[in-house]
């Protein structure tokens, strides 16, 4: 029970410190997307990341690469049931489908998304995954909310309206970048519930960069279409930027989440989400000068008080059944 308290602190750090990585790219993106287009931008990032992981995999753990090509391990969901209307893929056809998730749609809407909000906008509302993830991963499973926790869908719900009634710091435009950033958003969510699956049988940093090389490689071709990728002319602040955001903002940052993924449940990470903006405004506000109004700070609190009230669990109540369905031998471990 020490080891795995030990193993779910661990899984703890890992997500917040991911989640503050992704805060700092917030606002890496929104200056690098003022030279690099958003699929460009997202395909260099990731690429970046994989071709990291890939050599890191190679030089210290290689039997890590080791992938099986078709699904034939029948009780490998035995931790997390497959979601309701998931199809029975190959574990690479799977991956792809993941890559396709979080390494393509994802950040071509969010990189799009920043070229018409600012970045703690931008970073508030993608602070409402986590509050998706509890309504696809009870859905999936076709369990209920319950009245607490739809109070606190409501409530964070409320706060996103609050923020999206501000337009006084919005640029043209908004409207567009509020969409696609919730999609950004929702994208995430359903990667947070289905990579569960996966993550019985692979370790994170294995199934990080097989949907990193993934989405790499469907973003390429729009990726070529959309510029060519002549980025020789960028600033060196650019340069650095896109340079941390695939190092840091990609290999590790998304390592570190699908880590912490494999041991806690999916509504358990996405939570930490909300690290996000609080890194990504403290940094817009140190470096973009961006100016936060009283509609953001009264959104962004709502929002964070509906995720607590969704996730709040008394101690004795507590069952991690609720959100992902482990193994009875996990049932009483507790952190």
């Amino acid at each position: 029970m020490a080891n795995t308290a030990q193993a779910r602190l661990a899984a703890n750090v890992a997500a917040a410190f991911a989640a503050i990585l992704f805060g700092a790219s917030v606002v890496a993106v929104r200056i690098a997307v003022r030279d690099v287009p958003p699929l460009t931008l997202a395909f260099l990032r990731f690429a970046q990341g994989s071709l990291v992981l890939l050599v890191a995999l190679a030089v210290f753990k290689r039997d890590l690469l080791r992938v099986h090509r078709r699904d034939n391990h029948g009780s490998s969901l035995r931790r997390f049931a497959r979601p309701v209307g998931v199809p029975r893929l190959g574990d690479l056809p799977f991956l792809a489908l993941l890559g396709a998730l979080l390494f393509t749609i994802f950040p071509y809407t969010f990189n799009a998304g920043l070229r018409y909000n600012a970045a703690s906008r931008a970073a508030l509302i993608v602070a409402t995954m986590p509050l998706m993830t509890v309504v696809i991963s009870r859905f999936a499973s076709r369990e209920r909310l319950t009245a607490q926790q739809v109070g606190g869908v409501l409530t964070s719900i409320a706060g996103v309206a609050v923020v999206l009634a501000d337009h006084g710091g919005a640029s043209v435009g908004s409207v567009k970048g509020d969409l696609l950033l919730l999609t950004t958003a929702l994208c995430g969510a359903i990667y947070n519930v289905l990579v569960k699956s996966v993550l019985t049988r692979y370790a994170g940093i294995t199934v990080t960069f097989y949907a990193m090389l993934f989405g790499s490689l469907f973003l390429a071709p729009a990726s070529f279409a959309e510029s060519g990728l002549h980025i020789a002319g960028s600033s060196a602040q650019t340069l650095a930027m896109v340079v941390f955001l695939g190092v840091f903002g990609g290999a590790l940052g998304f390592s570190l989440w699908t880590t912490a993924l494999k041991q806690l449940s999916p509504t358990q990470v996405a939570v930490y989400i909300n690290l996000n903006p609080i890194a990504a405004t403290l940094l817009a506000a140190t470096v973009l000068h961006e100016q936060l109004s009283g509609y953001f700070a009264l959104g962004f609190v709502a929002v964070v008080a509906g995720v607590m009230i969704v996730n709040h669990r008394p101690a004795n109540r507590f069952s991690e059944r609720d959100l992902s369905a482990p193994a009875p031998s996990d049932a009483g471990a507790r952190p």
